[in-house]
């Protein structure tokens, strides 16, 4: 099963592992007209009725496969107003091709004869809610036809994720949906087949910039509707807890807190003005400062524990007292990992561990990359947490569901660049579920980092991620 979501994400995926959404038009084309040959003879009359986006794009390749059939194609609207590139260009094919093509631009004017078979390609898995016109109509003059009707990847009027219809929908007898079976799909009175396209199991698995698609802004949004994140750190380090909060901030979240102690907070102040520094009494943390960090964390939508914290004694002690009493969403990073294993916790937790610190807290690792995810994964469900190793390949599971990250280069094995990371995924962790915010979180830090080296070569140090984060996340070029 897939939902709508998924399916947009891996679709670019396999844009960006080399495979052209073109290609892929061209493989359910070729799927769906398979699906008329099993239910129609040779010389059967099929009508496409077509949408103006890829759904209709799959309908207009089908046509062409489907030479031995009396083939008409219903386009609803005028082409100049088709939505994609290459649905377009597979119109322009049909019409080269002498193809019959009819344009329905008033929805009373839809007449299909008599086929001997309906194929629904009005719109596909991302649109929901009730049908307007002319698709209104026209699945009306569908559920009409005296012939048996094939829907293309899901009947229109359904909603591929919940199966749920507000007003009229297509009455499919046969579904034809690409690479994964849909849940909407289940309960449908219809048969339901899938069409292997071609997109390689790459798509899912490794980290791509369709992952990015998890991600939006709404032009509505108010301060703090992307998230607050606190980050808990500092004290024999100055500059990590700031890293990690600057990188929060270029990822989107809307507002950084530093929670530090105060022998080094104005230091932490002045690595940026636009970080909301809050004191913690003493030297270093301590158990003393975890009900005042609570309070604090009570008003965010995730905290990152560990940049810069060191290793004492007392100061790992308060981390575990404070994930204990915490029911919130936290990134623990650096020495903080080492109290999780034992820690009994409510929290739902994202570690960012390097190898090293893996082996720390118990878990063991692999030369090779598929080996090293299996270990990974178990380990993942044997804490019941989410990990992100980070290594040549990051890998991600939270112990059901593991991806792995392919960017980044040798420049990023400086200083201070794990911080930049725990910062951005806990930006990450403030809008999305935690498996997606450790994989668009390793994403984002390696692309980051390969765009400084694309630019500068190595050399990089952390601060140069920073500058790069927002290109990583939301430039055209990459997204």
């Amino acid at each position: 099963m897939i939902s709508s979501t998924e399916m947009a994400v891996v679709d670019e995926n396999a844009e960006a592992l080399g495979v052209p959404r073109k290609q892929l038009m061209e493989s359910s084309g070729n799927a769906a007209a398979r699906a008329v040959r099993e239910i129609a003879d040779p010389g059967a009359s099929v009508a496409l009725v077509c949408g103006r986006g890829n759904n209709g794009g799959d309908a207009f390749v089908a046509a062409r496969f489907l030479s031995a059939y009396d083939v008409t194609v219903h386009l609803l609207g005028r082409p100049e107003t088709i939505s994609t590139e290459i649905a377009r260009e597979n119109w322009v094919a049909l019409e080269r091709a002498e193809i019959d093509r009819r344009t329905v631009e008033d929805s009373t004017a839809i007449d299909l004869a008599t086929p001997d078979i309906v194929v629904d390609a009005m719109l596909g898995t991302g649109v929901t809610g009730a049908l307007r016109e002319p698709e209104a109509t026209a699945a009306e003059t569908i559920n009409a036809a005296d012939c048996p009707v094939l829907a293309v990847d899901v009947p229109s009027g359904i909603d591929a994720d919940t199966g749920e219809r507000e007003g009229i929908a297509v009455e499919a007898d046969r579904v034809v949906t690409f690479h994964d079976e849909k849940p909407g799909l289940r309960d449908l009175d219809a048969d339901v087949t899938v069409g292997d396209i071609g997109i390689p199991d790459a798509a899912e698995r490794f980290v791509e910039r369709g992952d990015l698609r998890r991600l939006s802004r709404d032009s509505n949004a108010h301060k703090g509707d992307f998230g607050r994140v606190l980050v808990v750190g500092g004290g024999p380090y100055t500059g990590a807890p700031a890293l990690a909060a600057q990188a929060a901030l270029r990822s989107g979240a809307d507002l950084a807190y530093v929670a530090c102690p105060e022998t080094v907070a104005r230091e932490v102040q002045g690595y940026s003005e636009n970080l909301i520094v809050e004191p913690l009494a003493g030297e270093r943390l301590d158990s003393s400062n975890v009900q005042q960090l609570l309070a604090v964390a009570s008003r965010m939508d995730c905290v990152v524990f560990g940049p810069g914290l060191g290793d004492a004694t007392k100061s790992l002690d308060a981390v575990e007292a404070f994930l204990e009493a915490f029911a919130g969403t936290a990134v623990v990073d650096a020495d903080a990992l080492q109290v999780v294993p034992n820690v009994e916790t409510e929290a739902t937790l994202v570690c960012t561990p390097h190898q090293g610190e893996l082996e720390s807290m118990g878990g063991t690792t692999a030369a090779d990359p598929d080996d090293r995810a299996e270990l990974v994964e178990s380990f993942a469900a044997e804490l019941d947490v989410t990990l992100l190793v980070k290594g040549a390949y990051d890998v991600i599971s939270d112990g059901t569901r593991t991806r792995l990250n392919r960017t980044g280069n040798p420049g990023m094995t400086v200083g201070g660049t794990g911080d930049v990371l725990a910062g951005v995924t806990g930006a990450m962790a403030c809008v999305l579920d935690p498996i997606h915010a450790a994989a668009i979180g390793a994403y984002t830090n390696g692309r980051a980092g390969d765009i400084v080296v694309e630019d500068n070569g190595y050399g990089l140090v952390a601060t140069d991620l920073l500058g790069a984060l927002s290109a990583a996340l939301w430039s055209e070029s990459v997204a």
